[in-house]
């Protein structure tokens, strides 16, 4: 019996020893395909999820890195549009794809101020991968050129003076030249009424004929109206002066320190992208965006690129979540 229990003792390490040996082994044979796959990455054609309409500026901006980005990759890049409820249809899409990098999306600022204002079935921060923050867009603080209106200081005095009687418009509940709008308000201490309209294109209108007083618009689809003479620009939303308009002073030097806010562009993924995939994505897009040619003719367009790393798209998009949280909290917006 002696002799026969080291025999035993033996038996069951080996065959515990085996068991370990399977199941790691086992483990080994499942992570394969995911290493391999990003390792190999892409391995077949690519999804570009466009969280809005054909021929906004996010469609125009995606449709104009798809054949770059096709030739980068290897593979063909398809572009999908996936619009509705303010970016949050594509956004959903974009958060429940598989992970394996060949499905990502072209999103804005929206993709927060929607989850915060609304319920979503995705987490602004959790549910992607952070890939590229593309480019950044001033808002334009305009008056129709017949307004006496010709400062934010202007704008100040007389909203205070005439309390609810001014109005400011925007595309919808919501967007960012709303957020905009209302985060001026906090700022200001002024009482201005807000005026939803259903797009841009239908509130620059009315700002051109004076039907509303004042509005936030993406320079993109204002910025023409400043050129033609239609508005007056009286400043910007960004921290610093805006290169396409460089004699008009941002919202912060004309008397509210610590007012900057942009809408943007970025690139996201699903969570838990593998690191090769997300490396490969931004290092194509980078190569892009960063070609001195296309920075200067988005800057025509009002657009600035900004790039950098994936980490870089992270940590902006963690500060406007909270930026964007506090002027929901406290300017107490609801969106039905």
């Amino acid at each position: 019996m002696a002799a026969g229990r080291p025999a035993r003792r033996t038996q069951h390490g080996r065959t515990a020893t085996m068991k370990r040996r399977d199941v790691l082994g086992a483990g080994l044979a499942l992570a394969m395909p995911a290493v391999a796959s990003a390792q190999g990455f892409p391995s077949r054609p690519v999804r570009l999820i466009v969280t809005w309409p054909p021929g906004g500026t996010t469609d125009i901006l995606a449709r104009q890195l798809q054949p770059p980005l096709s030739a980068a990759l290897g593979q063909p890049v398809v572009v999908e549009n996936r619009g509705g409820a303010s970016g949050a249809i594509g956004a959903t899409e974009i958060a429940r794809a598989p992970n394996d990098g060949h499905v990502f999306g072209m999103v804005t600022s929206t993709v927060i101020s929607a989850a915060l204002l609304t319920r979503q079935p995705y987490d602004p921060l959790r549910d992607f991968t952070p890939l590229l923050l593309i480019a950044r867009v001033a808002n334009i603080l305009a008056v129709p050129v017949s307004s006496p209106i010709r400062s934010v200081q202007d704008l100040i005095d007389t909203a205070k003076r005439r309390p609810g009687a001014l109005t400011f418009a925007s595309p919808g509940l919501g967007s960012a030249v709303h957020i905009s709008g209302e985060m001026f308000k906090l700022m200001a201490h002024v009482d201005m009424v807000h005026v939803p309209y259903r797009g841009g294109g239908p509130a620059t209108a009315d700002l051109v004929a004076g039907h509303v007083h004042t509005m936030f618009g993406n320079a993109g689809s204002t910025l023409p109206f400043v050129r033609n003479g239609s508005l007056r620009a009286i400043a910007v939303t960004s921290a610093q002066r805006a290169p396409y308009l460089p004699d008009v002073p941002t919202v912060a030097e004309s008397g509210l320190p610590g007012f900057a806010i942009d809408e943007w562009y970025a690139c996201l993924g699903p969570a838990g992208m593998p690191a090769p995939a997300v490396e490969k994505l931004n290092s194509a897009l980078m190569g892009i965006v960063g070609q001195p040619a296309e920075r200067a003719r988005l800057l025509d367009l009002g657009v600035e690129v900004v790039g950098g790393t994936a980490e870089d798209c992270a940590s902006f998009m963690a500060q406007d979540v909270e930026k964007i949280g506090r002027v929901v909290r406290e300017a107490r917006i609801r969106v039905e």
